[in-house]
């Protein structure tokens, strides 16, 4: 673990005002200017009105291939960079955008642990109405999310994976900046989006990372052509820090499988492990762990890829993987192996499909926020999770559907909380005559 050090040099510092002018009028940052702004950030001398200016300019002026590449490496030296050279297998990490339903960190981490790839992830706090995969983990009794840095490190060295929470030691940069670029509406610029992402990935120890970049509505990025370009944005600047890097654009215009909450969620991503669970997760499955090993150098052709995946898939040694996982953060197992044993909601009810027809489209943001709404999620004034709620059965597009039939199923505790619920639920489905085209679940691959 290291820390940066700055090399004495002559630089005269400018005013954050004239930085301010600069990016705003279009101009492009020096190195010693993005280290300036990451340190006076650091230091408390960038005031936060200022930061706030700046990081609008750069909303609406962006930043060039090597701004970016410089503020990622800037960020990521602005605190500890974990060393996992000692470790000889392979270190590959995998991050997503954040979707609804989107459990595939759940079984990937797992599933590259078996093929002996190691997997040092950290993960960063939710956002907006996404459940992030910590959350879902928290439905097993016991289970820890948070570990020292040395133990984090002993514990990718014993079994080769972890998924634990966002250390503060590293890439504190990062931390500032996205506290106010919540509040000032700037999260989605791509250059901010990259330094964060991969600021704090490569910090981690990891060699390569394997990216899943989500468009749609129930996505923080809502148009397609700009997931494309921040795919471009963040493998350009991954390969420029000699990092392997490959990003897929997936769509996220509707849930992805079958369930949204945290325990169901945790009980789909256990049928995946033994084979089985709803197609798309059984797709975007495959070809993420595809691209981990192969990123890996585990398997070489695609087809070695495929069967490599496959193979752990089905024969339980990734499975067993996730129970190692959980066992050695604290977590009863017991609960892998029987998930019956997660805790059920009190009620079960459908969503009736209003008239008969096609589902033309559904917009995920809506189930999430339904589910937020019954108390799956960290939002709202109660911090206290339902690990049982959530959504089941979720019907998708293209689906023929009678009237009255189910939409979805939907699994509650509290008849208030669903009263609110039903509103974003109803509101989440549009039925039409005529059967769509489903999109398509990968739309392009980013190496």
């Amino acid at each position: 673990m290291s820390k940066r050090t700055l090399p004495a040099r002559r630089f005269i510092k400018p005013t954050f005002e004239y930085l301010i002018e600069k990016k705003r009028d279009g101009g492009e940052f020096s190195q010693e200017e993005i280290r300036y702004i990451i340190d006076s950030t650091l230091d408390g001398d960038l005031p936060q009105y200022q930061l706030s200016a700046m990081l609008m300019a750069i909303y609406f002026q962006q930043m060039s291939a090597q701004e970016t590449a410089e503020l990622t490496e800037e960020m990521m030296l602005s605190g500890e960079v974990i060393d996992l050279s000692h470790i000889a297998k392979p270190k590959i990490d995998k991050y997503s955008t954040g979707g609804v339903g989107d459990k595939t960190s759940l079984v990937l981490v797992p599933l590259a642990m078996a093929a002996g790839v190691v997997v040092p992830m950290m993960c960063g706090i939710e956002h907006d109405y996404t459940i992030s995969t910590l959350t879902k983990l928290g439905s097993v009794p016991g289970f820890k999310d948070e570990l020292s840095i040395e133990d984090f490190v002993k514990q990718l060295g014993k079994i080769g994976g972890s998924i634990v929470k966002q250390d503060v030691e590293l890439a504190p940069a990062d931390a500032k900046f996205y506290a106010v670029r919540k509040t000032t509406g700037t999260i989605p610029s791509l250059p901010l989006i990259t330094g964060s992402v991969l600021s704090k990935k490569l910090a981690e120890g990891a060699e390569g990372l394997v990216i899943d970049v989500k468009w749609g509505n129930g996505s923080f990025i809502k148009d397609l052509e700009q997931a494309k370009q921040l795919a471009r944005s963040m493998t350009r600047v991954g390969r420029s820090m000699k990092r392997r890097c490959v990003a897929l654009v997936t769509d996220m215009n509707q849930p992805l499988g079958d369930t949204v909450g945290t325990s169901l969620e945790l009980k789909e991503a256990i049928s995946l492990l033994k084979g089985e669970g709803p197609e798309d997760l059984q797709e975007l499955v495959l070809k993420l762990g595809m691209e981990i090993v192969r990123l890996a150098g585990v398997a070489g052709s695609t087809l070695s890829a495929k069967q490599t995946v496959q193979r752990h898939l089905k024969d339980g040694t990734a499975l067993q993987k996730l129970k190692d996982l959980i066992e050695a953060q604290g977590g009863d197992t017991s609960y892998i192996d029987d998930p019956d044993k997660f805790p059920e909601a009190k009620h079960i009810r459908k969503l009736p499909a209003p008239k008969r027809g096609y589902v033309h489209t559904i917009n995920a943001a809506m189930i999430a926020r339904g589910v937020h709404m019954l108390g799956a999620g960290l939002t709202g004034k109660s911090k206290k999770i339902d690990y049982a709620v959530g959504v089941s059965e979720v019907r998708k597009v293209g689906t023929q559907v009678k009237q009255g039939e189910p939409l979805m199923m939907i699994h509650y505790n509290d008849e208030a909380k669903l009263e609110q619920a039903l509103e974003y639920f109803k509101s989440a489905y549009r039925l039409a005559p005529k059967r769509p085209t489903p999109p398509p679940l990968v739309v392009e691959r980013v190496a």
